[in-house]
């Protein structure tokens, strides 16, 4: 485990080489060899945390910029397939160097180009995506005016034969240019996709300091999708990753008529809020700071000390969330031996309000990976009435490199 104070190659050798090499999470899209020469540089410059993150970020900026020059040749060439996986391959990169949160300038810097590497990759894919940036017409004058997600509908989508739709919370440093690498296997099942960011995340305009900015959001956003008549609106399901498990469980709740389900995988909705909890998260299970990047992520900037008074407002119990007597179809799947939000979270949402659905996997730590994702794939098939076989969708999650 890479604890605080330790070095990058111990990170590396512990946490990043082997998913980097099996290109899943915080990898996706990735390939290796592409990482290899910047695991070198940083390690030979002594990267240690507390990281200098403007200098950790421009260790990664030459072969990004390699990367998206390359895709930029080949799509001027006409080679789109080859453009796609380059422009992804760069914006892997831009993401790794603002991992876990853009808290810099430079890593701000790479947000915004692994997004514009991110966008166009997507564009020219076989199963192509767009971008589409909506009013975030129920915010207040303080907030954000747009909220920008990706849309996907598989080939062939018609206002006559509408299809079901999975909507992506993103988590706490994975954004929706990494949680992008869902769309082919639902597109492969007739199922469309929107995936987008938390509060206090990516592009979200929530403001992520205001209890209730996550309802304006959702409401903004389910007003639109109300309005595309290539969705079957019985047919709606959301799938929350991560922190973003947290805004499911609020979401099933708030939304509870406008949904045919919510799965929330790994989140959390009271301890991990609390003062005891939030002491220890630094050094745990996460690479980083967590702790740390939970108070960036909910408004407080670098302030941990005022974010461990003031977190337990967030709690789904302390506001009285779970204590609804309305809840829209919800399963709770997580690790036992998650470190990153405490499993008795998920003990919390059975003892209040109404029946929840729950599968706990024994021996998994955060998220339960890689048995929940099967778990979760075959209860969004018997909601929407698919015949599929999980496997199929699960191979096209790790990229496959032709160039």
């Amino acid at each position: 485990m890479a604890a605080p104070g330790g070095k990058f190659c111990r990170l590396w050798e512990t946490k990043w080489k082997r998913p980097c090499q099996l290109g899943i999470y915080p990898f996706m899209f990735a390939k290796y060899t592409d990482f290899v020469p910047i695991v070198e540089q940083l390690i030979k410059e002594g990267h240690k945390e507390p990281y200098d993150w403007d200098a950790y970020a421009q260790v990664y900026f030459p072969k990004a910029e390699e990367l998206v020059a390359e895709a930029e040749k080949a799509e001027k060439e006409g080679n789109l397939e080859k453009a796609s996986e380059l422009y992804m391959r760069g914006s892997a990169v831009y993401r790794i160097s603002r991992f876990p949160a853009p808290r810099s300038d430079k890593q701000r810097y790479a947000w915004q180009e692994g997004k514009k590497a991110a966008k166009k990759g997507l564009a020219l894919r076989e199963r192509p995506t767009r971008e589409v940036t909506i009013p975030h017409k129920h915010g207040l004058e303080r907030e954000g005016k747009e909220i920008p997600f990706y849309y996907h509908l598989p080939p062939g989508t018609t206002k006559e034969e509408p299809v079901p739709l999975v909507v992506i919370f993103t988590g706490l440093d994975g954004y929706r240019t990494e949680l992008a690498v869902w769309i082919d296997g639902w597109s492969e099942k007739n199922v469309g996709v929107i995936v987008l960011e938390i509060p206090g995340t990516g592009d979200s305009p929530a403001d992520p300091k205001d209890i209730t900015s996550p309802e304006r959001e959702w409401s903004s956003l389910f007003d639109w999708i109300d309005e595309q008549p290539e969705i079957d609106h019985k047919k709606v399901v959301c799938w929350a990753f991560s922190t973003g498990g947290y805004y499911g469980i609020r979401l099933a709740h708030t939304h509870h008529d406008r949904l045919a389900g919510v799965v929330a995988l790994g989140g959390g909705c009271h301890h991990m809020f609390s003062d005891e909890w939030l002491s220890h998260a630094n050094h745990l299970e996460y690479p980083f700071d967590l702790a740390n990047t939970l108070a960036y992520k909910w408004g407080y900037g670098n302030d941990l000390e005022t974010f461990k008074k003031e977190a337990m407002k967030y709690s789904l119990v302390e506001d009285g969330t779970l204590d609804q007597p309305k809840c829209t179809k919800l399963l709770l799947v997580n690790g036992v031996d998650d470190e990153i939000f405490p499993i008795d979270d998920y003990y919390e949402c059975l003892l209040r309000g109404a029946p929840k659905e729950v599968r706990f996997i024994k021996n998994r730590k955060h998220m339960g990976e890689p048995e929940s994702f099967g778990i979760i794939l075959n209860w969004i098939y018997q909601l929407f009435g698919i015949e599929a076989h999980l496997r199929e969708q699960l191979k096209t999650l790790p990229a496959k490199f032709k160039y």
